[in-house]
């Protein structure tokens, strides 16, 4: 697997090209594109960052990190302490079919042995002025469009799109050798060059709204695997999807759900009546009514198990949700993004410093490393996704699974992808070999 990038400045490997605006133009500021942009801009390269939106601004998510992420984000060299407004955790509480079960993130090697939760409104920001202060250009209120193609080759040479809104907008094209597309779901870039999503691939949808509640503070991530509508004492239902509660330390709690496309109720659904009929189950001191909401309900779609493919085309590559890389076992995203970002960023310093077809060759192992990173961990997910559509399967699982605290602990690994591969215990060699046997997605 590619190594971020070092994280300290070099010379530029590739001084800007006469009549190009940028050595690398990263297009979206999210948690891929300011993870990209830093890497890039530490190793001495000019690179433009291109955010439609103004900062601060909100986002759709969880809110939730699992020490994944925590990872890619000490990685990049942000300081992750509560001091500095990270509200940390010690694992997973997991509820479904009367029971409840605490499960702590396991103490690995590779990864750090707690989580955190952080505002999205605060988080992209805190990524986006990171890149700034590595020496990236970035330009808000800036909305890409299209990519521009070379008419002769066909490669990718920039992108066009506008800047500012009404009366002050106006159209803009960006050039430069390499253009990493972080646009999220939207994947903008991709489309404007009839690249498509799999249909056959998972995806999701989540909904979430912040409400008041004594339970924000809370040592755990909390995840309920049955969804009981209980507003009729003498009537529960059982209603499609998972929900999750994350406590956000400021008085308030991150409460949503999500449904996958495996689902027979995927499309057809009302989300937001359905996080209304689940919360107006819970216990009414948990504080999840709508006179303690604060703001909306808030809807995403996420791309899951790479849906978007092929991640690299000549002068273009793929990173994050624009390449379909949420997890498909937990819908968990940002680690990915990230990670995903840092494989691109050393593929891209590395062209960019060589010439011809050894430049070439670079970035062509761009998808081959995402391959070998997650491609056969992203399979068994796809499957895996597949298997919990159906709510028999689900409510199995449920069951007979959760009493059991060894097979959850093992879950908990394979489901947060948080194992070490070669020095671990018997289930991390047991994961390992998992997906060393399987076929990679491609």
């Amino acid at each position: 697997m590619a190594q971020p990038p070092a994280q300290t400045s070099v010379p530029s490997a590739a001084p800007t090209v006469s009549g190009n605006d940028a050595d690398v133009i990263v297009v979206g500021a999210g948690p891929a594109g300011s993870t990209a942009a830093t890497y890039l801009a530490r190793a001495g390269l000019d690179v433009l960052l291109l955010e439609k939106s103004t900062f601060p601004r909100p986002k759709v998510c969880g809110d939730g990190f699992t020490p994944r992420g925590m990872k890619q984000l000490i990685d990049v060299g942000i300081d992750c302490s509560e001091r500095n407004g990270w509200l940390h955790n010690r694992g997973l509480r997991v509820l479904g079919g009367g029971v409840s079960l605490e499960l702590d993130w396991p103490d690995l090697a590779s990864f750090p042995d707690f989580g955190a939760v952080r505002p999205r409104q605060d988080f992209d920001e805190l990524l986006a002025r990171h890149a700034e202060k590595a020496g990236a250009r970035l330009h808000e209120e800036t909305s890409v469009t299209e990519a521009m193609t070379d008419e002769r080759t066909g490669r990718v040479v920039g992108v066009k799109g506008h800047v500012g809104r009404g009366k002050d907008k106006r159209e803009v094209t960006f050039r430069a050798p390499l253009t990493l597309a972080c646009d999220g779901v939207s994947a903008r870039v991709a489309l404007s060059l009839g690249m498509v999503k799999n249909d056959k691939r998972p995806m999701g949808v989540a909904v979430r709204r912040y409400y008041t509640s004594p339970r924000t503070h809370d040592d755990y991530l909390e995840s309920h695997l049955e969804l009981w509508d209980r507003s009729d004492p003498k009537s529960p239902k059982l209603l499609p999807g998972y929900g999750w509660i994350f406590g956000m330390g400021d008085g308030t709690s991150n409460v949503g759900l999500g449904i996958l496309s495996t689902s027979r109720a995927y499309g057809s659904t009302d989300y937001r009546a359905l996080l209304k009929s689940w919360l107006d189950g819970t216990p009414e001191e948990w504080g999840y009514r709508d006179e303690n909401a604060v703001g909306t309900i808030g809807g995403a779609a996420l791309p899951m198990g790479f849906n978007r493919t092929p991640h690299y085309r000549p002068g273009l590559l793929l990173v994050g949700d624009a390449g379909g890389m949420v997890n498909p076992f937990n819908g968990e995203g940002i680690a990915y993004a990230m990670e995903s970002a840092s494989i691109a960023a050393a593929c891209s310093i590395q062209s960019l410093a060589r010439s011809g077809s050894a430049a070439e060759h670079a970035l062509r192992n761009y998808p081959i490393a995402m391959r070998q990173a997650l491609g056969s961990y992203y399979r068994i997910g796809n499957l895996f996704s597949r298997a919990i559509g159906n709510p028999t399967v689900m409510r199995l699982a449920t069951r007979h699974g959760l009493p059991r605290k060894t097979l959850m602990a093992f879950l908990l690994k394979l489901l947060a992808n948080l194992h070490d591969p070669k020095d671990g215990d018997a289930s991390d060699r047991l994961i390992a070999a998992l997906t060393r046997l399987t076929p990679s997605v491609k």
